[in-house]
Formats: structure tokens, sequence, C-alpha cells
């Protein structure tokens, strides 16, 4: 038992009993300060490998039997709270590195800021290394809270809840910077934490977060093999920008983030608008160039800290152990992966049974040692045999060249009931994307701290259990889907037309259903062929492959001796290699790049090399996907969304909304359209299809009336007469007048003689005045022969009408036949013909109207007929009245019609006049008990 205390007290408890062991420690994330040399001198080398193993060494593994003191795990400063800085200029702009003030307890903290933007970057690492872990436990989380900006956060409670998709790849470019450079065999949880401090919105904080997390790890007593710069170069009219801010960013046509080590690559993530190859290289070497400025800081900063690095036990296969697994299994292992023949699953199976194999001819020779690291020694030696037929012979698992691409196989419009679909395969790998287009409402809301609030186009990518023969559990948000998901969404967007070209949010979903390597780069492919089978006007296709890595390299050193690339790697060569760098774009440029490594940092010039066969590769996926389908379908499925635009009148605005806006949610609720109108009378309506469309526009244009164009015909209501003209109103209420000269095709001497209040009538809009109100014209709807059938047809249809009804009004029907026949003499053979068909049309139209309105009430007829033969004679009249018995007697208000008959172009046939006074009639009906006069349609053409 031993106590001991320097600045953080630790207690450790050990019993032993019966030559066993048993560690309790008391303070979970480290405060364990000391181990005994007395507990180690008393257990067997069995116990003493085990209990270096689990709690660590300062010293090597080759001094078990010695004492063995485990360090503080807490970050020691000269001075309590003494801070300490260090500042280093990246083109304008200082950044700053600060340690010492916040988060003592953590084994590292760190804050980077540039001006007002700040983040604070913990670290942590367990001591106790957990049974049967064989991997990096690393777990990295970043946040943004509103604080950072000044705000609530706009949910219920009012605070932030689990991670969004941003913070989720920030994590992920955090993680991927710095996880090759931990210690081969360090097995222990590990823990970092990036919180945004503050935020001015000039800076994107992801960047920052990569340092803070690099100079944490550098003044912590973690193991680490850093530090790390990281910087982001955008372009904005051909000029490269080191660190752009928000607004460079927006108009800039590259965002690449670059982290490396000093002397080689370790981390890219780009979105890039068609960049050529020899400009992305230009490219990669200024970020190298910039980001190796920011190392020096840091080395400075943990100089100051002076905090010394905790020795720990490497999980690690013994030599011996590995070259006899290696003697037993290397033959076995050579012929499976030798067989081009094998698949992704079969190779798995011969595989399991040689390791199953090798594991009992050691159970057989008692060698329990090796069963134990069996499982990762078999793993070494399929991994030695993989990458030395690469190197050696250029021979790939599967047959292939090192430059060959899988067999492809495509299809677009693979399901006609959805809005885009199409199915990509390449080699066992299989995807399944769909489009679904909406309305710019539909897009996606975003909460971050800095850029957009939202945006238009989305793609999901869903990578089930069964898409690998396995069974997992389906839940929320995946780190790994959230971040293929964004990089065919980068991959895609620099094809698509701009929202003004095409107003429309897209999603695009990737069901991954078999996956043997770059499934990611499958969904960009696929993604591109539903974008043009679902109509969406993409400049060109885009493609993408995954390029891998095979080195050798100095154990001591670390230098690459000698390399291999691969295009477009399998599964298996992504994890026995050394490198995964997917490549998207077209023919003409790069759109999309992530690099994810093992290596501890790759040379720049082999990445740049890497360029040229990926745009090889994905030039030949292009082919094969333009046999498919080369261009955006033009024929649009029934089902897909439909928008469009109407102007209407300022001031049937507040018609089309009603009121507290319930006419304009009744037709939403009833087509499920979604209706915007802007303050200039402009309104945007957004169908689920073409039948949802036509039936929002009817309901639009019977609210407010249809959109007048110059040309169009409409029907009016005479509303009000003036000296000048008449007044109508179109349906919806919009108004407009109908001068004197554009009542009829024969001169007009009173408006009064043709037209009345309450008349319905057909119109054309033939222009707006300078004030913009309507200019309607009567005569223009109709020809001079249909206007005299239709005056012709409804005085003679009043006759027989009246004479049905009344036997008195016979010398009144005898005047109206006369009057037509002498009208009839003075026009030519072909107008009579036009005129008496359309007479014919008309009598039957308006008679059976009459006779139906006579059946149901009582009619009442006043007529005054004035013939005049001659435009110089005075008209000799007759009135003649009549009235059902039992009604009272009442006087109509009488109308006119004019009507003017001209000979046809060429002939000199004189012009004929025929005033007639024709009679008003009006009729009484019962509805629901209560007596209506409606106006008879005497005045309806």
């Amino acid at each position: 038992m031993a106590l001991r205390r320097k600045g953080f007290q630790a207690v450790a408890k050990f019993a032993v009993s019966r030559n066993e062991i048993i560690g309790q420690n008391l303070c979970r994330y480290g405060q364990l300060r000391v181990l005994g040399s007395n507990l180690l001198n008393s257990s067997s080398p069995a116990q003493r490998q085990s209990l270096l193993s689990r709690y660590g060494s300062r010293r090597a593994a080759s001094t078990v039997g010695q004492a063995v003191q485990v360090p503080a795990p807490w970050r020691e400063f000269p001075a309590s709270g003494q801070v300490f800085l260090e500042e280093t200029q990246i083109g304008p702009k200082t950044i700053t590195f600060e340690t010492g003030k916040l988060a003592r307890f953590a084994a590292g903290a760190a804050v980077v800021s540039i001006k007002d933007t700040k983040v604070l970057a913990t670290v942590v690492s367990d001591y106790v290394r957990k049974e049967g872990m064989d991997f990096l436990p690393l777990q990295v989380e970043y946040r943004e809270k509103q604080y950072a900006q000044g705000k609530i956060p706009n949910t219920f409670m009012r605070r932030e809840g689990g991670p969004n998709e941003r913070e989720l790849l920030c994590g992920r470019v955090i993680d991927r910077s710095i996880r090759p450079l931990f210690p081969k065999g360090f097995f222990f949880e590990t823990q970092i934490i990036a919180n945004v401090l503050c935020s001015d919105g000039d800076q994107d904080p992801d960047v920052l977060s990569v340092n803070a997390a690099s100079a944490a790890l550098t003044i912590s007593n973690i193991p680490w093999n850093g530090p790390i710069g990281a910087v982001r170069v955008g372009r904005v009219n051909g000029k490269f920008i080191v660190n752009p801010n928000m607004n460079e960013v927006r108009n800039s046509d590259l965002n690449m983030i670059y982290a490396c080590t000093a002397t080689n690559a370790l981390m890219i993530e780009t979105q890039a608008g068609e960049i050529s190859n020899k400009d992305y290289a230009a490219a990669l070497h200024l970020a190298h160039s910039e980001a190796v400025k920011l190392i020096e800081p840091q080395l400075r900063l943990a100089a100051k800290v002076k905090n010394e690095k905790r020795a720990v036990h490497l999980l690690t296969v013994p030599d011996s152990v590995l070259e006899k697994i290696r003697g037993i299994s290397t033959e076995p292992i050579r012929s499976v992966m030798e067989n081009p023949l094998f698949g992704k699953f079969e190779r798995g199976k011969a595989l399991t049974t040689v390791q199953d194999s090798v594991g009992e001819i050691l159970k057989a020779g008692g060698d329990e040692d090796s069963v134990q690291v069996l499982g990762k020694a078999f793993d070494m030696v399929k991994k030695d045999v993989v990458r030395g037929n690469v190197l050696a012979k250029g021979q790939r698992v599967d047959g292939r060249s090192l430059t060959e691409v899988r067999e492809l196989y495509c299809e677009a419009g693979l399901h006609s009931a959805l809005h885009g679909s199409s199915l990509f395969s390449r080699g066992n790998t299989q995807v399944l994307c769909t489009v679904t287009m909406g309305a710019p409402d539909d897009a996606q809301r975003l909460d971050s701290i800095v850029g957009p609030d939202s945006k238009r186009f989305m793609v999901h990518y869903s990578f089930p259990p069964f898409s690998v023969n396995e069974v997992g559990r389906l839940g929320g948000l995946n780190r790994r889907e959230v971040g293929h998901g964004t990089l065919a969404e980068k991959a895609l967007l620099s094809s698509l037309p701009s929202e003004e070209e095409f107003p429309y949010s897209i999603r695009v979903t990737s069901e991954v259903l078999a996956s043997d390597g770059s499934s990611s780069m499958a969904t960009v492919c696929g993604g591109s062929l539903a974008l043009m089978d679902a109509g969406v006007p993409l400049r060109e296709h885009v493609a993408g492959v995954s390029v891998g890595l095979v080195t050798i390299t100095d154990k001591t050193t670390g230098e690459v001796k000698d390399y291999k690339l691969l295009t477009d790697i399998l599964g298996l060569e992504d994890h026995l290699g050394d490198m995964d760098f997917k490549i998207a774009g077209t023919r003409h440029g790069i759109t999309a790049v992530q690099l994810d490594m093992k290596l501890p940092g790759i040379p720049l010039p082999i990445l740049i090399e890497a360029l040229e066969p990926a745009l090889v590769g994905r030039s030949h996926i292009i082919d094969t996907m333009e046999k498919v389908i080369v261009k955006p379908r033009e024929d649009l499925r029934e089902n897909t969304p439909r928008r469009g635009q109407m102007t209407i009148l300022r001031e049937s605005i507040g018609r089309l909304i009603g009121p507290q806006g319930t006419t304009i949610r009744n037709i939403q609720r009833m087509t499920g359209a979604k209706l915007n109108v802007s303050d200039d009378g402009v309104l945007t309506i957004f169908a689920r299809d073409q039948a949802c469309y036509d039936q929002t526009k009817e309901m639009v244009e019977a609210c407010i009336g249809r959109e007048v164009e110059v040309g169009g015909s409409y029907f009016a209501t005479v509303v009000a007469i003036k000296d000048f003209g008449a007044f109508v109103e179109l349906d919806g209420g919009l108004q407009g007048m109908v001068h004197i000269s554009e009542i009829s095709h024969n001169k007009v001497a009173s408006i009064g003689d043709v037209l009345m209040l309450g008349q319905q009538l057909k119109v054309v809009c033939i222009g707006r005045d300078m004030r913009g109100n309507l200019k309607l014209s009567r005569k223009a709807a109709m020809s001079p022969e249909e206007e005299s059938a239709i005056v012709i047809a409804k005085t003679f249809s009043i006759s027989k009408a009246a004479s049905g009804v009344l036997e008195k009004s016979t010398s009144l029907g005898n005047q109206i036949k006369s009057s037509v026949s002498e009208g009839f003499l003075k026009q030519t053979s072909e107008q009579r013909v036009r005129t008496s068909s359309r007479v014919e049309e008309v009598i039957g139209d308006v008679s059976s109207s009459l006779k139906s309105d006579m059946s149901r009430g009582t009619v009442e007829v006043t007529e005054e007929v004035s013939v005049s033969t001659s435009t110089e004679s005075t008209p000799s009249t007759t009135t003649t009245t009549t009235t059902n018995e039992s009604h009272k007697r009442r006087r109509a208000s009488p109308a006119s019609t004019s009507l003017e008959s001209t000979s046809d172009e060429g002939s000199s046939s004189p012009k004929t006049g025929l005033r007639t006074r024709r009679p008003s009639i009006r009729t009484k009906a019962k509805s629901n008990g209560a007596n209506q006069e409606p106006s008879f349609g005497l005045g309806t053409e």
C-alpha cells in the first residue's frame, strides 16, 4: 500500500490473495497515481504482464519485473492557473493558441482563435484498457451551441439537443486528421471534445477545431505523434485564398480543408466547381506550405507547459508468435487470395476456414499464447500476402490490373411511379438511387452558426446491414452515413442548375443494396443517373472512383520506399491498404474529394499522382452512364411536380387571401398545392402533379378572375353605362371599359340602345391604357354576321315565346318577321347564308331557355318595335303590351339593339339599317319559398 500527494490526490488500494491481484481504481478517469514496486515483485510474471498491459508503464515492455510508475493523468503547470500563449500569422489573419486558463482538469486543453471566433478543445484518455479491446476507441465530439452567436435555441426546451449533421461532419474531419498519428497498439479509450465558445460569423470554426484538437493532444500526456496544421483554401476569381472568410467562401469555386504533418498530408475534404487536376495540385501545394506554419507554435506551447508523455503498454503481436503463424498460414492464404474466381463472401468463408485450421494446429501444440493473438496475427499475414502480390506482381485479389475499373451496370427509370430512379452496380457494389422534387419551402433548414440557413439539394445515404450480409440495428443518424451522403452531395451540387433556373427542392436517396467497396462513389454515379431520369437539367454526368495505395515504408523513419496506386478498390483492398482517396467529378474537372488513410501521412506527390488515374477511371464510368441516359428527360412524368406563376392585380390579392387567410388556405387544403403570393402580385403555384396544378389554377381564377391577357376572350357583366362607353366587370371582380367605338360593328348613337345594366356579354382584351386599366372590345368578340344573327334570333325568339303565351301578339310577330325579311333582301347571298345559319342556332338556344323560365313563373312582356329600312327615314313604331292575368301590369325597361349589315369587301351593295327596340322580359320563380326576379337571358350573348 502506497500513498503520495503531488498536485492532485489519488489513491490506489490493492489486495493480494493467493497470488491473484485485484486492482481497484477509485477514480475512474485516471486519479490512480502509484503502483508500488512491492506489488509487482510479489506477483507472478503472468500477473505482472497482465497488470502492465492494463495499467501501462513508463518504461518499455522489456522492463517487466522492475518498478513501474504511472504518471499523473492531469496536466500540471509550473504555476496554478498560469496562461500560455502562442501566435502565428497565416496570410492577413493571426491565429492564437492558448492553454492553462480553461479546463485545467483535462489531460489537454487548448483554445484556438481568429479574432472573435474561438474554439476550446479538450482531450482525456483512460488509463485502463478494456478487456478484449483490439482497436483505438477514439470518440470525437464537435458542438456548436447557440450562445456562441448570441441566440437562444428555437426548441421547445430552449436548449440544444443531439448533434446535427454539421456537428457530425466536423467531428469526422477532426477524427480523420488525428487518428493516424496515434501509436499502433494504443487501445485506450480516448475522447476529444471541441466546443465553439464564440463566433463572429466571419470564420468557419471547423478548421480552428482541428488545430485546437492537435494543440490539446500535443500538450497532454497522451502518446501522439503530432502536432498537425489545418487550413482552408478557397478560390475567388481564379485567385487562391487561405482561410477565406464566409463571404469569400460563398463566392468561391473551391472549398478545401487540408491537414498535414510537417512533411506529409493527412486529411483532405474538398468541394469544387469542376477544378482541373493542375489547379487542384496547385491548391494542395499552397495549403501544405501554409498549414505547416501552424505546427511550430504548438511545439513552443508544449515546451512551455512541459507535460511529459506517459508511457503505455502497446498491444502488439510478439515477433516469434507472428513468424510461427506466418509459417503455417501463408500458403493457404495465398491460394485463396490469388484465385480471382472467389467472390467477397466465398473468399471470406475460405479465409475463415484457413484461420480455424491454424487455430486447431496451435491448440494441438499447446500454444495458448499464440491462440489468443491468432486473429490479429492472421490479419497481419493476410495483409502481407495481398500487399506483396500488388507490389511484386501488380496482381489484385479479383484478377484486375491496377488501373482497371470493375464491371459496370446502369439502369435509369427503374420505377415509373417515382420522380426519378436509377440502379448502379460496379462489381458487387450495388446502389438504388431515387429523386424526389418538392417546393422551395421543402428545403432543409440549417441551424449552424455560420453558413446558409437552408439548402435545397440533399443527398441521403443509407447503409443497411443486409448490404454486407449482417444482422444489425437500424437507428438514427449515423456518422458514416452522414459523411458519405454529404460527399455525394458535394460532388453533384456543382452540376445542378441555379435556383432561379430550376426553383425546386431536390432530395436524392441512396439505398446501398450490396457493398464491396466505394459505395459512396457509386452513390454519386447513381444519383447523377436518377437526376437526369427525373428531368433535372444537369449540365453533364458526374461520376466518382476511389483510388487506393499500397506502400513499403521504412520502419524507423516512416519514409515511403515503394508504392503502387490502385484504381477502384475493393472493400478488402480498402481494409488491407493504406489509403482511400475518393475523387468525384465530370470529364472536365473535380467536384469533390475525400482522403482517408491509415499511414501517419502520405507524401503530397503521391496524392497528386493519384489524380490522373482517377480522371481516367471516372471518364470510363461516364461513358457507360451516357449509354443509358445522355441528357435530362424532356417529357416529365405525370406525377412530377409542376410549378407556375401568374400575375394578379394588387387589388385582387386581398380576395385571394381572404379574411385571415381562409380563402388561400382552403385552396391549399383542397388541392394539396402550395401557394405563395408576393406584394407585387406574383402568385407562385407549386403542385404535386399536372392535374393538381390545373385544379389549383382554376380555383384561383374562380376566386380572382382569370389572368387577363391581351387578345384573350372573357365574359363580363355591364355595371355602368356612360356616354363614352360601358364599364364591365369580369369574373373575379376585375373591371374594364368598353369604349362606344368598340361596342358594335355599326355606328352606335346611344349606348343605351345596345347595352343595359346587368347584361352579360363576351369581350376581348385589346390592351391597357396609361394607367393600367383594361381596354375591352365587344365587337372584336364577334363578326358582323354573328352580331346580326344574334339580334335577329333574339327578336324572333321573343316573338315566338310571346305568341305562345299571349294570342294577341300575332301582329308583333308579323312585324318582326317582316323586318327580318326586309333586312335579308339587302344582304348579299353569302351574307344571307351565314346569317340564316346563325339565326337558327341562336333561336334554338334562346327559345329553349325562354320556355324553361316561362314554365316556372310569370312572364310579362312589353314590346316596342321600331323598324327602319333606311337610315334617312323616320321609323314607324308599334307598341304591344301583354300581361298575365294573375299578375299586375308591369312595364320593363326598354333596351335597344342596333344592327348594321355591311356588304362584303369589294361588293357594291348598299348598307341596310335595322333598328329594333326589343322587349324586356322578366320571370318570377320560387326558390326556397322566396320570390326572385332574375334578369332573363335576353341580354346575354
